[in-house]
């Protein structure tokens, strides 16, 4: 009888438990939302805090203690919003409070993951002047990265002979775990982490290192160091890609903003930092990351709205393209912000294989481990095992290889997709089946040295068909992979990688991203040593593209710290050349095609002449909320994103008019004639002649055909004309250049004819 009443009450105390919860509990099924509500104009930060929590107090019926509970972020500094745990059905309530402009959920973005500087033409040790110009005032610029944080006693980020910290800056050192305030310097000035936003919608365990500003994957170090590392001494990877090496503009300012984790960087993390850095007085703002393709809404994406606000501060913000490497790819497409697609050096790093014929090949590697005698080579899908197929052995996925068919041979994989882990797991998977050695087949990424845990190398398809075709004809096949080397000028250089995210926009496709591209394949710089123990590390990925161009901002605002970010931009892509260094086209992808500009933007970057452009399209606020209304946001929502009294009066008849460095126009109906502004910001008298070649199947006439300047800042509007002639289902190239005896400022032109309404054809 005791038995059953005790029985009998811990089920009607389990019951009242499950009452009790979902009474005080609305929040269980809650997921974090960020709630963004445009410019903080003038109001006070505290009050914008308080704003936020009587919101957040109406949606929990009047509890004040569960609006705090669920409050995770207020941005209050560089624009208004915040970010809280919210219910789907609270998300929608608050959504339609007034001064709500979007509500979205805490999306995962993901990191888009020397001598290269020298490639483009910034050779000398320590100085890293730009011939010419004095790139002195580069101690004075403070360069934000939003990334992994950094290992500050890399020798990257010495302080020695540096100058004190600029009297502007108001940022701070945060202490963390192996972390304090006195580990920041006169190099890397200031400090932040930021765990809220990932701790929401990760269980934490033992998957976040260092909660703290400190690098634990060695991302953050190896992007901050590539633009603004100090000169080091004898940098190298394990003895290769040996020598000096330093960042763009290794005399800027560090400030370190870690938002990302083991398994990403989430909105409302991204958006704290921004917040923060608008407030710390950075200039420049470097984001290795970005949102999966397709990317969302501008105001739906932490990126676009954070580098909007950052924008209209006068901070610039570069971004990656992506490692997506297909037609329409492209993410980060805000036309605020500076996008970066990945192109080569001509810095190789090769390993190379010879077969028993005597047949000698090379292959991609960072392996120093070698096949020293011939040894018997297979194909994997020969050592099938368990339950496994021939095709899926092929591939050499965990655990599908016959140990006793494996053991002591070299194999020949395949490899499909573009994870470099995937690559590095094969040679783990291959020698856990006692392999000695593996040559992996892989067409599309075949580039990008991998630091494989065996003697190993990456071929093409011609290759590897070559390989296999011996396999398959010898009775007894063998060879030999040797030791990775350092070696230069192998293939062509530049080349746009195969990874590298590729336009149009999907988003306004009347905008072309990338903007432009930067060295991004095989890049040696910082590291954490936390992570493989290593001080220095080999990368590949959009993620390495884009600090290459925020060193260059650095150099531009160090000798033109008046330009605004627009200006900054335009410099940068009308000097751009679509030429590699044999003066030949420059390339894309694995069949070496000629690259258009969904693959390399404006062009490979150029930074002797990145700071006398001669001409910039320069775009003012007004001119972005001119934007925003062609492409549908009401005159309240434009009011409530910039904080004034903005209306849709002056709204583009299309995208296409922003006064943008380049110019697509995605559906040509006939004809259409757009207007671009052009400023004087070389010589005082100066005249210009326009250059066009014109896209296959479009007329382009260009009205006046000279422009004559006769003082710097002088602003001179002209109109170029397309007219469809021979219409082509696609997108044609062509381009427009402004030349003078001093300067070509060159322009790309992007023009899809437009279907007719019917779909039967074109519109002629």
């Amino acid at each position: 009888m005791g038995s059953y009443r005790n029985t009998r009450n811990r089920v009607l105390l389990s019951l009242f438990l499950l009452v009790f919860l979902e009474v005080i509990s609305p929040s269980v099924s809650s997921e974090l939302y960020v709630v963004y509500m445009g410019s903080k104009g003038s109001d006070d930060p505290d009050e914008i805090f308080r704003a936020n929590h009587q919101m957040l107090t109406a949606v929990h019926k009047g509890s004040d203690e569960e609006a705090r509970a669920s409050h995770v972020y207020s941005y209050r500094h560089g624009f208004r919003g915040f970010a809280a745990k919210l219910s789907e059905e609270q998300a929608s309530e608050v959504a339609k409070m007034p001064g709500v402009i979007s509500v979205f959920p805490n999306k995962r973005r993901t990191l888009h993951t020397t001598h290269s500087w020298d490639f483009m033409g910034l050779i000398g040790e320590e100085t890293m002047e730009i011939p010419g110009y004095s790139t002195k005032n580069q101690v004075n610029v403070i360069i934000g990265f939003i990334d992994t944080g950094i290992w500050p006693e890399s020798p990257s980020f010495s302080d020695v002979n540096m100058p004190p910290v600029p009297t502007g800056w108001k940022g701070h050192c945060q202490s963390g775990e192996a972390f304090n305030s006195s580990t920041c310097n006169r190099k890397v000035i200031g400090a932040r982490y930021y765990l809220n936003g990932y701790a929401a919608e990760e269980e934490l365990g033992n998957t976040v290192s260092f909660k703290s500003p400190r690098d634990s994957s060695g991302h953050g170090s190896h992007t901050a160091s590539t633009a603004a590392g100090r000169y080091v001494n004898n940098m190298n990877y394990k003895g290769l890609a040996s020598g000096g090496a330093r960042g763009g503009a290794q005399k800027a300012r560090i400030a370190v903003y870690k938002t990302c984790w083991s398994s990403g960087c989430y909105d409302a993390d991204l958006l704290a930092a921004f917040d923060d850095a608008i407030r710390d007085g950075v200039h420049i703002m470097s984001v290795s990351l970005g949102p999966d393709a397709p990317q969302g809404d501008y105001f739906s994406d932490a990126i676009s709205v954070g580098s909007f606000h950052a924008v209209s501060h006068g901070i610039v913000v570069v971004a990656s393209v992506g490692n997506e490497g297909s037609s329409g790819s492209a993410t980060n497409l805000a036309p605020w912000m500076i996008t970066v697609a990945a192109s080569s050096t001509d810095r190789e790093f090769i390993s190379d294989i010879i077969l028993g014929n005597r047949a000698h090949f090379s292959g991609e590697s960072l392996s120093l481990l070698k096949v020293n005698t011939l040894t018997k080579i297979i194909s994997a899908s020969e050592a099938y095992g368990g339950y496994f197929t021939p095709y899926q052995s092929s591939y050499c996925l965990d655990s599908s290889l016959n140990i006793t068919k494996v053991r002591g041979n070299v194999l020949v994989c395949l490899h499909a997709g573009s994870s470099a882990e995937s690559k590095l797991a094969k040679s783990a998977v291959v020698k856990e089946a006692g392999g000695v050695g593996m040559v992996l087949i892989d067409e599309t990424d075949r580039d990008v040295a991998i630091p494989f845990v065996i003697p190993a190398a990456i071929v093409g398809k011609k290759i590897g068909h070559r390989i296999l075709t011996y396999i398959n004809n010898t009775s007894n096949p063998t060879s030999r992979i040797l030791s990775a080397r350092t070696v230069f000028g192998f293939q062509a250089a530049p080349r746009v990688t195969q990874f590298s995210s590729k336009g149009p926009s999907i988003l306004t496709p009347e905008i072309l991203k990338p903007d432009v591209t930067a060295p991004g394949l095989n890049i040696l710089a910082a590291w954490s040593p936390a992570t493989n123990k290593v001080k220095f590390n080999v990368l590949s990925g959009t993620s390495m593209a884009c600090p290459h161009v925020t060193g260059i901002v650095a150099l531009i605002k160090a000798v033109h710290p008046s330009w605004s970010p627009s200006a900054i931009k335009s410099a940068i892509m009308t000097t751009a050349t679509v030429l590699d260094k044999h003066r030949k086209p420059i390339t894309s992808g694995p069949d070496g095609r000629r690259a258009n500009a969904f693959d390399l933007g404006s062009g490979f970057l150029n930074p002797r002449k990145v700071l006398d452009p001669g001409l910039i399209y320069d775009a003012a606020p007004t001119d972005y909320k001119a934007f925003l209304c062609s492409i549908g946001y009401d005159e309240q929502s434009v009011h409530l994103i910039t904080g004034d009294n903005s209306t849709c009066n002056q709204s583009f008849a299309t995208a296409s008019e922003l006064n943008y460095p380049s110019l697509t126009v995605p559906n040509l109906r006939k004809s259409i004639s757009i207007t671009r502004t052009v400023t004087n910001v070389g010589r005082p008298r100066s005249i210009y002649k326009s250059v066009v070649f014109t896209p296959t199947g479009i007329n382009v006439t260009v009205i006046p055909k000279r422009l004559i300047f006769n003082r710097y800042g002088q602003k001179i509007n002209f109109t170029i004309n397309f007219k469809v002639t021979a219409p082509s289902k696609d997108y044609v190239f062509g381009s427009l250049s402004w030349r003078s005896n001093k300067s070509r400022v060159t322009t790309p032109l992007v023009v899809r004819v437009a279907r007719s309404r019917s779909g039967s054809g074109l519109m002629i």
